[in-house]
């Protein structure tokens, strides 16, 4: 049983998500640390110049009020919010945080996915704890 869980979640699949909660719990110690991530792509500086700062801080808002939402399904979990490209992002959040699972929802892979990598792939390549993929 894990201690320490990070739950990637991605607001466009909330059935994936539900999934990757439930194995979570199953997955965890009585005492465990569930967190739910969602990672923020860096806008392009080339568009970056285009958008209010005020998007941008309502838009992080939105993301962790929807997030706060997900944790009211998981008894006890904490949200969390990061910066980045999502595989790399998530991995890095997980060392940081002493995490010693992450459970992340894949979908059904495609052609795209095996040639460009998905980012359950990434982490379940870089992470340097253990890895639950569910689908």
């Amino acid at each position: 049983m894990y201690k320490n869980i990070l739950i990637p979640v991605v607001f466009e699949t909330p059935e994936i998500t539900q999934t990757a909660f439930d194995a979570a719990q199953a997955l965890a110690a009585p005492d465990a640390r569930l967190t739910l991530l969602h990672v923020i792509e860096a806008v392009p500086v080339y568009v970056a110049e285009y958008i209010p700062t005020d998007i941008v801080t309502s838009t992080r808002e939105a993301v962790q009020a929807r997030l706060d939402a997900l944790a009211l399904s998981v008894p006890g979990a904490a949200t969390a919010i990061a910066d980045g490209r999502a595989g790399p992002r998530a991995t890095r959040w997980a060392e940081e945080n002493g995490t010693d699972c992450i459970v992340i929802a894949s979908h059904q892979p495609a052609l795209s996915d095996i040639l460009l990598g998905a980012v359950a792939q990434y982490v379940v390549r870089h992470a340097k704890c253990a890895v639950h993929v569910v689908r």
